[in-house]
């Protein structure tokens, strides 16, 4: 029950945020979607993600093979998610990334805290700085059509990711006066996001939710097999291995809808597809939790 509750406590805020930006949209206000996806993208979300990556403390001994272990997960992932999307006929460009990026960050940093404490947090976080740095280099280099690297490499996520990465690694600290304000850009990030989510809702057609409920469901079966696979391979403690799966099963990330809007795909799918996996999620990460604990 306690599980139960604590999932509840961390998805209600997405959809309580979200409903803002539903209701706004149908009360008729204006909302400039291409101005805050554009201050989401550049400034705060990469100050949020250089902040989280920079204060967290991981075990020197675990980041080699868990590190490797996360490179082969997603590798699989998206071979998996690759064939499924050509078998389904689905567009790449749309839905390739959402599929193999999960919310491992919003989602699963906290959930790891939760079931496996401090221990945990650290596992989690290597493993969200490798999904960062994949997820805003091949991620965006898918999103944004292919063409020249040089529009994936000025990407300030990309930017923010490999800086905080190294921070990490060397143990570096900004100033305090610095790190404070870097935070509080930071904290704009998942507000803004999540509203600029429920404007997307509000478009949204029937047929859209109907194929993301699929989509989402062997998603969630996809990346569960290929964490398992993966971690039982390398010979995973039991909490790192939990860990893994519990992160790369996560539901697709409000920045997949973000950065689709961003780079003119087709949004308004991979917003059902957001929408759909985080609900659904409210039953399944449970489910695998208490097989994983």
């Amino acid at each position: 029950m306690n599980l139960l509750l604590t999932v509840l406590e961390i998805v209600a805020p997405v959809f309580i945020l979200a409903s803002i930006g539903y209701v706004w949209v149908k009360l008729g206000f204006d909302y400039r979607i291409e101005f805050v996806t554009r201050l989401a993208m550049t400034l705060s979300v990469p100050c949020l993600i250089f902040a989280a990556l920079m204060q967290t403390t991981i075990a020197p001994d675990a980041l080699a093979t868990v590190f490797m272990a996360t490179i082969a997960t997603y590798a699989l992932i998206t071979i998996g998610c690759y064939l499924l999307v050509k078998f389904g006929k689905l567009d790449t460009r749309t839905y390739l990334a959402p599929l193999i990026f999960g919310n491992t960050g919003n989602l699963g940093l906290p959930l790891a805290l939760f079931a496996f404490g401090e221990q945990g947090l650290g596992y989690a976080v290597v493993i969200f700085a490798m999904m960062g740095i994949y997820s805003f280099t091949f991620g965006v280099w898918l999103v944004s059509g292919g063409g020249s690297l040089r529009k994936v490499v000025q990407e300030p996520l990309v930017g923010a990711t490999l800086l905080g990465a190294l921070f990490l690694w060397q143990g570096w600290e900004t100033p305090t006066f610095l790190t404070n304000t870097i935070e509080l850009i930071g904290q704009m990030a998942i507000p803004l996001m999540l509203i600029t989510l429920g404007v997307a809702v509000a478009r949204l057609t029937p047929g859209s939710v109907s194929r993301a409920i699929w989509l989402s469901l062997v998603k969630v079966v996809l990346c569960i097999a290929a964490g398992w696979a993966v971690g039982t391979y390398f010979e995973l403690p039991h909490v790192a291995l939990a860990v893994l799966i519990l992160q790369v099963s996560t539901p697709v990330a409000v920045t997949s809808y973000l950065l689709a809007a961003k780079y003119e795909a087709d949004a308004d799918p991979v917003a059902g597809l957001v929408v759909v996996s985080t609900l659904m999620s409210v039953g399944f990460i449970p489910l695998t939790l208490a097989f994983l604990i």
